[in-house]
């Protein structure tokens, strides 16, 4: 007695087909996975005839070998348990249904054969209905995700009696249907926002300029001055999600399993903010079966490093190549995995050990060794990524006590906005560029271009205070962005000036 039935599992954020094989024969009785399973797959024998039997049906005392195709790829996780018991009852006759080749299973089941939630529903639904399958069943708590995906009936299971007796036309299941419009009616909802804010208006400038044009940040400043707060809010300030940023962003977030029950998908740009003792695996990405990381799970928003010379420095330099290529490459001996990393990185840091080198208030106890060696502790290659580096003053009583609310996120927001479709305009027919922080020497050659008083002021800039050579191209993308916020066609010395006061480190303040 023979039975296919099919699944899927993820490789990536992808999801790729498994076909579920399952062969009965009159011999001693045993039950055999094969197809490379791991040992959570090996497993479901136990789970799977434990929930047989207390669904009510009978379990086969026969030899049962189950196959996993394709056989040389590795397949994880427990979402094989409901196929494999729906090929088992299949291959049995328990199961009569012509159209089951058309249907997809996915789902972990429980010792009384109830179904618990699976990672990867999204990705599943979306390898479901490029295989043109009909219908796909799921978790009930797994299939408020998969039911995005259009042009596929997504059905939410609780048992596997339940599914079992659908299958048979005993009973009638609907399928899920969600609203995108209306989840994404909700965007923009930021729990922060940068009306909250009190004084630093040069920093929630440069704030703007970095969402602007997608430039990471580096926010310097003494405890308690609102690095952290400011942080916070950038996500309230970028362009929303388009529908391909949302799926992209929920795929990770669901093969991950961390994706909210009560979110079908992600509206919002996520802001994850990794404590300094993260590793590199759990920063990047990694374990013997790769999984994304933190850089990941800020793709399409913003990844947040506080304390940023206190993170390890080998944790600090795997960041270099997703920064330039937004994409991370998890190599391992039988596989090598891809995980986008596209995020807007913005870091803070106290000036000093103590944090009070620039504080007018209060006394700093460093030596001037001191403050070389915690500077140190960030590598040139990794400032050449970073085009903001901006100083945050500890606010005065005056600012914090005072009524008056600061400019809205909204408004910011729209300023922003109108910045990128301008960048969109001049890139679109460039490949992988996007915002003025991707330009190259060439780019930046063509689209840079400054006036004879431009160049003057840069060029004193670059003498008078010390300017580093690294300086140069990042004032110049910069500038540019500055000069499509005010709507300007050609850069303008105000521009070039005002992208000089966001280069603090090359300054050589902290090199006295």
């Amino acid at each position: 007695m023979f039975s296919k039935v099919y699944s899927s599992a993820t490789y990536g954020i992808d999801g790729y087909l498994i076909e579920v094989e399952t062969h009965c024969e009159k011999q001693l009785p045993s039950f055999t996975v094969v197809g490379l399973p791991d040992n959570a797959v090996k497993e479901s024998r136990e789970r799977v005839t434990a929930a047989i039997k207390n669904s009510g049906y009978e379990f086969p005392m026969k030899k049962i070998t189950v196959n996993l195709a394709p056989a040389d790829i590795k397949k994880e996780g427990s979402g094989f348990d409901l196929p494999i018991a729906l090929g088992l009852l299949l291959a049995t006759d328990k199961i009569k249904n012509n159209e089951i080749e058309d249907f997809m299973f996915a789902g972990e089941l429980s010792l009384e054969g109830t179904l618990r939630k699976i990672k990867g529903a999204l990705p599943i639904a979306i390898e479901a209905k490029k295989k043109n399958k009909k219908k796909i069943f799921l978790p009930y708590e797994s299939a408020s995700e998969a039911s995005i995906v259009d042009g596929i009936e997504v059905f939410g299971i609780k048992t596997l009696k339940e599914i079992v007796e659908y299958l048979n036309g005993y009973i009638n299941l609907k399928p899920l249907f969600t609203r995108k419009d209306e989840l994404f009616s909700q965007v923009n909802k930021y729990q922060f926002d940068f009306s909250d804010v009190k004084g630093q208006e040069n920093v929630k400038r440069s704030l703007e300029v970095a969402a602007a044009g997608g430039h990471n940040i580096l926010m310097i400043g003494p405890p308690g001055s609102g690095k952290t707060m400011l942080a916070k809010r950038l996500p309230s300030i970028l362009p929303s999600l388009s529908f391909e940023e949302a799926i992209e962003t929920t795929k990770i977030h669901s093969i991950a399993g961390i994706l909210s029950e009560e979110k079908a998908i992600i509206t919002e740009r996520p802001f994850r903010s990794p404590h300094h003792t993260v590793s590199d695996a759990a920063l990047i990405g990694g374990g013997s079966f790769p999984r994304p990381g933190e850089v990941s799970f800020a793709h399409h928003g913003v990844l947040f490093l506080d304390e940023f010379p206190e993170f390890k420095k080998n944790v600090l330099e795997v960041m270099r190549q997703p920064m330039e290529d937004y994409r991370v490459t998890i190599s391992r001996s039988k596989m090598t995995l891809d995980f986008p990393a596209n995020f807007m990185l913005a870091a803070a840091m106290n000036p000093c050990p103590c944090g009070y080198f620039t504080d007018p208030k209060k006394e700093c106890t460093c030596s001037s060794v001191n403050i070389q060696k915690y500077m140190a502790k960030i590598s040139g290659p990794l400032l050449d990524r970073i085009d903001i580096h901006i100083e945050v003053p500890a606010v005065n009583y005056k600012e914090l006590s005072s009524e008056i609310k600061g400019e809205e996120s909204s408004f910011i927001r729209e300023r922003v906005v109108l910045a990128r479709d301008k960048q969109f305009n001049r890139f679109k027919s460039y490949q992988s560029i996007y915002t003025n922080s991707d330009m190259g020497s060439k780019e930046i050659r063509e689209f840079c271009k400054l006036d004879a008083a431009g160049s003057e002021l840069l060029k004193m800039a670059m003498t008078k205070l010390n300017l580093s050579a690294r300086a140069y191209d990042r004032i110049l993308k910069v500038s540019r962005t500055i000069a499509d916020l005010e709507n300007q066609p050609n850069i303008l010395p105000q521009h070039i000036s005002e992208a000089i006061q966001y280069r603090s480190l090359d300054r050589q303040l902290w090199n006295h």
